[in-house]
């Protein structure tokens, strides 16, 4: 990886990429430091504190990097470009019209981009004034009890997240690509500090120097251990062997075996959890928005669904939301899956070619032989992202260590820098082969 980027330095236009991406990020980290007007600062971080410290908006602390914190303009952040990304891929299943664009090449991809844009902005002006609402009900977060101060609430959090979805498509266009996770990643990156200073003051200061080290070795190997399970989650593959059936060319016979269709083990990436803990964390922030503070049956659901409460040795019986949270998990990577990877479209895209899994028959035995395959993958890969999503809940529970680069927050950066080296890696080759050609 440092070889790539070491090479990549190199070469004048990769590095006027890398050097833009870097401006940008930096515009970001800067835009978290504005704080939204009309907003009491000191008391927005302690009411904020006093959530996340019962778990209520760790969700949106990890995926913002400390500007929903801080109420700064880009508050939202690009939380709702995710949720309009994901509606949109839903759609394309429901909608003949959209699954039509995803399949006309371009010109289709820019009309849903298009409509990913417009989702996007609706779905921060909803969200900015379901805020607005609550920091107006709370009469504390408002410096004066004026609607004029929720409008530019609204108005600041909309454009702050319509800016950020901006600067992600230009980090894509004209810098090293994958804008949007980028922009999520470098949010999560950017916790990362105060994460490692926290595991500092609980578990090595004000310790002996024995307890420091064994603490920190332990310490070490959890963190190094759940990347290398990340990136092995993350490149694991089952390669299916492919052959095509041989044709005459002048006088010889001329065929292939050597291809492969290469299924994902991790087929459905980190959604699984993102849809999982979004359909948790969605009735909680509603009502800690809408100040509710009732101690009825809602209240318990609230307590069940918060994953604060989970691990907990004084109140076991929370755990259960954690049992319904990998069954979520567990279904929404085969439904995730089923959305986005159709067997029987490759099964016919063989057929046409020539091509036959050795074995199988072409045509639907094919398409069945994968559906049984992938299940089988699916079920190994959602084990896996189930332990990398639960060990820091685990270990919040039992040892009370809260820190926002485990489970999901790990997954996302692990894979968003390996795709980019990987993108890196590409450019420079097409580029080699430009040189190449032009010499």
């Amino acid at each position: 990886m440092l070889t790539t980027l070491k090479n990549a330095f190199k070469i004048r236009e990769i590095r006027s990429k890398i050097v833009f991406t870097l401006l940008m990020l930096a515009v970001i980290r800067l835009g978290t430091l504005i704080t939204v007007p009309g907003i009491y600062g000191e008391q927005f971080s302690y009411w904020f504190r006093q959530l996340t410290a019962g778990g209520s908006f760790g969700f949106m602390e990890r995926f913002t990097g400390g500007s929903f914190e801080q109420m700064s303009i880009l508050a939202l952040n690009i939380t709702p470009y995710i949720t309009s990304s994901i509606i949109i891929q839903l759609l394309t299943i429901a909608i003949p019209k959209f699954e039509e664009w995803q399949h006309d090449g371009e010109e289709g991809r820019k009309k849903l981009t298009n409509m990913t844009r417009y989702i996007t902005i609706a779905l921060a002006l909803v969200e900015s004034i379901a805020m607005a609402v609550g920091f107006y009900r709370n009469g504390l977060l408002i410096k004066s009890q004026n609607w004029v101060y929720c409008v530019e609430i609204v108005a600041a959090l909309t454009a702050g997240s319509a800016f950020l979805m901006w600067i992600g498509e230009r980090i894509t266009d004209y810098g090293v690509g994958n804008g949007i996770s980028i922009v999520l990643t470098i949010n999560i990156v950017s916790r990362m500090p105060k994460d490692l200073k926290t595991l500092y003051e609980q578990f090595l200061l004000n310790h002996s120097v024995v307890q420091k080290v064994v603490y920190g070795l332990i310490i070490l190997v959890i963190i190094i251990a759940m990347v290398v399970l990340v990136v092995l989650l993350n490149d694991a593959e089952r390669k299916i062997p492919v052959q095509y059936a041989k044709k005459l060319q002048g006088r010889r016979l001329v065929g292939s075996s050597g291809a492969e269709i290469p299924l994902k083990v991790n087929t459905a990436g980190v959604m699984p959890i993102i849809f999982a803990m979004s359909l948790f964390q969605f009735p909680i922030i509603v009502s800690q928005l809408l100040g509710y503070k009732g101690t009825g049956v809602w209240s318990e659901v609230l307590k069940y669904l918060n994953e604060g409460n989970w691990i907990q040795p004084s109140q076991w019986k929370y755990s259960v939301g954690l049992v319904l949270y990998i069954l979520l998990m567990i279904f929404f990577a085969y439904f995730y899956t089923d959305i986005t990877f159709n067997p029987l479209e490759i099964a016919d895209n063989l057929k046409k070619q020539g091509g036959f899994i050795p074995g199988i028959r072409p045509g639907k035995p094919t398409s069945d032989y994968l559906q049984n395959m992938l299940k089988y993958i699916i079920l190994i890969g959602v084990c896996g992202l189930i332990i990398v999503a639960v060990l820091p809940i685990v270990f919040n529970g039992l040892f009370n260590a809260n820190v926002s680069f485990g489970g999901t927050s790990l997954i996302i950066v692990v894979s968003v820098i390996l795709e980019t080296v990987k993108q890196i890696e590409s450019q420079m080759l097409v580029r080699n082969y430009k040189g190449f050609l032009d010499d």
